[in-house]
């Protein structure tokens, strides 16, 4: 079976740990990125500079081939197997309002369209939590309930988890046109590469009533691969949208339901949370992809 892969933002935080893991699984990816890989990744992948919100460039990019050689070497018209889209701007505040949806959302699509008019089965966007309504709100704003699952509905007020939005709906669309392509969004939790993690949990562990921004709960970079390549080793499933975080809460409380209580007390729950289950539940990408996570954080914050 063909093991390439085209990954768009690969140069960013997350990129790097999905393309390192994915590189010792012996997938061949091409980067898109307005941005080099840094050292040692560079050498293994070619980074493509591309503007992602410029339809021509997505797709004469989507056929390009994966390697600068002399002569190349690697066939054209090959089908990538999948494309993992996690380009664009990050969160609010680093560009004006109106370029962070334009640029966020013309990229959904630019990828959106390329992949599925050039075949590819496989496509596994990037979005976030946020887009529950809590992270960015205009002042104190509760979840609807707890757990929070994929079945919860999606309500922003911030143009960051907008455009985020409104790219799982087009990816929805397309999945609709093309029965074909699997199509899977990643809510992914705050992002906690290793070099951030004691700063991150003395925050989350000495503060826990400060939290509910992030829902008590985060998505450790070094489970990032294996989040995606379950993935991409899981067909058949159309459109579908996982919570990409990890297992447990990030305090030492030792109930989750006790604890959202106390800090929550007007949500309703509307089943068991099991002894210390985040309350932003990853339930489903457990079950469904199979994922097992690699790291506990409470182990890594101890040591």
């Amino acid at each position: 079976m063909s093991k390439r892969i085209i990954v768009t933002g690969g140069s960013g935080k997350a990129g790097q740990f999905i393309i390192a893991h994915l590189l010792h699984q012996n997938y061949s990816i091409l980067n898109l990125d307005l941005h080099p890989l840094p050292a040692p990744l560079a050498a293994r992948v070619h980074t493509l500079r591309v503007d992602l919100t410029d339809t021509g460039q997505v797709h004469s990019a989507m056929h390009s081939h994966f390697a600068l050689t002399e002569p190349f070497r690697d066939p054209l018209h090959q089908v990538p197997t999948a494309v993992i889209h996690l380009a664009g701007y990050a969160r609010n505040m680093i560009v004006p309002d109106n370029e962070t949806y334009r640029g966020n959302v013309l990229a959904f699509y630019n990828v959106l369209e390329a992949a599925c008019q050039m075949g590819i089965r496989k496509i596994l966007l990037a979005s976030s939590i946020c887009v529950y309504g809590v992270a960015f709100a205009e002042g104190d704003v509760d979840y609807p309930a707890f757990p929070v699952d994929e079945s919860v509905p999606a309500q922003p007020m911030d143009v960051y988890a907008i455009s985020k939005v409104c790219g799982e709906q087009t990816a929805a669309g397309f999945a609709k046109r093309y029965p074909e392509t699997d199509v899977y969004v990643y809510r992914f939790g705050a992002m906690v590469s290793p070099e951030e993690f004691q700063e991150r949990f003395t925050g989350y562990v000495e503060r826990p009533g400060e939290w509910k921004v992030h829902g008590w709960a985060y998505t450790d970079a070094r489970d990032l691969g294996l989040m995606v390549e379950r993935g991409l080793m899981v067909d058949g499933l159309g459109f579908q949208v996982f919570n990409a975080v990890n297992d447990e809460m990030t305090n030492f409380e030792s109930s989750t339901e006790a604890f959202l209580a106390r800090v929550c007390p007007g949500v309703p729950v509307t089943r068991e949370l099991i002894g210390r289950e985040a309350p932003v539940s990853n339930r489903k990408l457990r079950e469904v992809l199979g994922f097992v996570q690699r790291v506990r954080w409470q182990d890594e914050y101890l040591n």
